[in-house]
């Protein structure tokens, strides 16, 4: 059978400031399965190099190294990972143990790794063994030196491990804690584990069968050792198998995924105003972008009311000044007039005319009881109810007999009843239009206001009521045309500016005394001018989230430099990089979804109070709810990535060297 351990011409070089540094020079060694061996020298010897090559912690520069026969130069960090958690246990003299995590769990991390099921059962049966079956619950700043370093003894057998790597495993202990740790290790032993240790003390190394002595980067002494201090005992037969491949890399488990989140959660709690700070960059991001396009839909929807108050696929015919060729606008003196033949012609126009409709208007005073108020007056005919969706919600629009008799009849729109009769019903009763009475008979439904017009101020009355006993006007103020499809629009256009031309008699030469606007152009132009408003709104709340994820950025690297010896403990006892990678992204993207959460509870609580109390329409949908929550946890993970990725490659030496 080969050695458990076997390396060749292994040499190690530092590159530092320019020049290189060789710290081991072709060191050849066998190590075979169930020795206790001590490695020894003075500082700067090599030893805990070795130990760190030998435990696939470091790679070689040169050199061969073959662990249970297999060549283990040729492997991935992840496979020497794999290989590592299954083959290989350590025990450092820092004891090296995650703060504000229980002995149970820090026992139990490398099962984590494995994906072994009972984690916590094994973890409490190892610890029963080392002699800490009553302090599972306690985290290392409550137990002593000796009771921390058998936690990390415990750590190292978890996984019923082959081999036992202890690195200075006294080194911060008092005597008599020192005398039980090496106690434990010579069990260990006995038991069949090899233990390769690593001191400076020839006191300490006399415990060991074999001592091997380092000097300057080459072995100059490897014998054993007639009389080991703790007795030559026997240990259990044990023969090093040997390995045809590394262990698979094993896929992420739910239970590792439970744990990081726990690590994650953990973590923020650990630094609640560090966090706090970070979530708040996002809050702030979330918040604005519900805000805003609350607002910004609560415009559009405004807006799309008020233009729905228009009707749909009007075209308004307005008189205006003629222009004379060669000369400006009204040059003659002279204005355009829109009459009832007009828009009965233009009715006949074109077979894509549903129905026209002519209207006058103007300023009134209104007075009811001591109430007098000034509004606007529409002269309109009965199409205008069906024209601009003007059906009243309460009472009724008044008729063509209506019209034809001149009936003094009004509807008026919600500002004006409310204006003159407050909350009292305003159908059946009368009021007075410039001196005139007339009774009320419907109340329009709110359409809201439109730029500086209210459009719920206004009273609507019969065409030739108004034109002859109110307003006193021989011609229209406008010829309202509703085409009956939007595909007919440009064709009635051109009809109805053909008539309008040949009745005005208007020659070549000249322009057109009227003026055609399609509304359907301007509600699209409106509505689109309100989406590109609420674009610009999100823009601006995106770029504060983006804000928020660079202060998210900032705090992951202050968190990957602090935990930098927590990953090289990882690392050595079995994560891969995709572990670690995946840990402190979920850290990462806890941070941006919790405040993303309380970002869009508070952007919710603004746009409601905007919608309440200041009378903006602000309108939460559910797709910027959505859209709110999965750009914030995307901020996170995207700028948590490079962090992440920066610990994941993070060397397990390196990490656990940095101070």
């Amino acid at each position: 059978m080969p050695p458990l351990i076997e390396i060749s011409g292994v040499t190690k070089t530092y590159f530092v400031g320019g020049g290189s540094l060789d710290v081991l020079k072709g060191v050849a060694l066998r190590i075979e399965a169930g020795e206790f061996v001590a490695i020894m020298g003075p500082s700067g010897s090599g030893k805990s190099t070795l130990m760190q090559i030998l435990g696939l912690l470091d790679r070689p520069s040169s050199g061969s190294y073959r662990l249970l026969g297999l060549d283990v130069s040729r492997l991935s960090d992840d496979e020497g990972a794999a290989l590592r958690s299954r083959t290989i246990g350590f025990v450092f003299q820092m004891f090296n143990l995650l703060a504000r995590t229980s002995a149970q769990d820090n026992v139990g991390l490398p099962m984590l790794y494995t994906g072994e099921p009972g984690r916590a059962r094994r973890a409490a049966e190892v610890l029963r063994e080392v002699g800490l079956g009553d302090r599972l619950d306690h985290a290392p700043n409550q137990l002593s030196g000796g009771q921390q370093q058998r936690v990390a003894i415990a750590r190292a057998l978890i996984n019923r491990p082959r081999l036992i790597f202890a690195d200075e495993p006294t080194g911060n202990l008092a005597s008599a804690q020192a005398e039980e740790i090496l106690g434990r290790l010579i069990d260990l032993n006995r038991s069949g584990i090899t233990v390769v240790m690593v001191t400076h003390e020839p006191d300490i190394a006399a415990y060991a069968k074999r001592i091997i002595k380092l000097k300057d980067g080459v072995i100059v002494c490897d014998e054993a050792n007639p009389s080991p201090r703790g007795g030559h005992g026997q240990s259990a037969a044990r023969q090093a198998e040997v390995l045809a491949q590394a262990p698979a890399i094993r896929e992420l488990s739910g239970e590792e995924l439970i744990e990081h989140v726990r690590s994650a959660l953990g973590a923020i709690r650990a630094n609640k105003l560090r966090s706090a700070l970070s979530m708040l960059g996002i809050l702030i991001g979330v918040t604005a972008v519900i805000a805003m396009l609350a607002v910004g839909k609560g415009a559009q929807k405004s807006v799309e009311t008020q233009l729905s108050g228009l009707g749909s696929n009007l075209i308004m015919l307005f008189p205006v000044s003629p222009r004379t060729a060669g000369g400006p606008r009204g040059a003659q003196g002279s204005f355009s007039r829109l009459t009832l033949d007009d828009a009965v012609m233009i009715a006949r126009a074109h077979p894509g005319i549903a129905r026209t409709a002519g209207e006058v208007s103007g300023s009134v005073q209104v007075v009811f009881g001591d109430k007098n108020v000034n509004t606007n007056l529409t002269g309109a005919m009965p199409e205008y109810e069906q024209m601009r969706n003007s059906t009243p919600f309460y009472g009724r629009f008044f008729t063509a007999e209506d019209d034809e008799s001149m009936a003094r009849v009004a509807v008026l729109g919600p500002t004006v009843a409310t204006n003159l009769f407050g909350d009292q019903d305003p159908v059946g009763r009368s009021i007075n239009i410039e001196h005139i009475k007339f009774r009320v008979i419907g109340v329009l439904t709110r359409k809201g206001s439109s730029g500086f017009r209210d459009q719920d101020d206004v009273i609507i009355i019969p065409l030739k009521t108004a034109m002859k006993r109110v307003l006193g006007r021989q011609y229209l103020s406008v010829v309202s045309i509703e085409a009956a499809s939007p595909d007919d629009t440009d064709a009635v256009i051109a009809a109805v500016r053909s008539v309008m031309r040949k009745r005005h008699r208007l020659p070549d030469y000249k322009d057109d005394d009227f003026m055609l606007r399609n509304m359907a152009e301007i509600q699209a132009a409106l509505s689109g001018t309100s989406k590109i408003f609420s674009l610009l709104l999100g823009i601006v709340a995106a770029i504060s989230l983006i804000v928020g994820g660079i202060g998210i950025m900032n705090i992951m690297l202050v968190s990957v430099s602090e935990r930098t010896r927590e990953i090289g403990l990882r690392k050595a006892i079995g994560a891969t990089r995709r572990a670690v990678l995946i840990q402190f992204l979920i850290e990462a993207a806890a941070l941006s979804t919790c405040g993303g959460l309380m970002g869009i509870l508070l952007g919710m609580a603004i746009a409601f109070g905007l919608s309440t109390w200041a009378g903006w329409a602000a309108i939460v949908t559910p797709q910027s709810l959505v859209l709110a929550f999965f750009f914030s946890a995307g901020v996170g993970i995207l700028f948590g990535f490079w962090p992440a990725r920066k610990a994941s490659l993070l060397s397990p030496i390196e990490a656990l060297r940095y101070e």
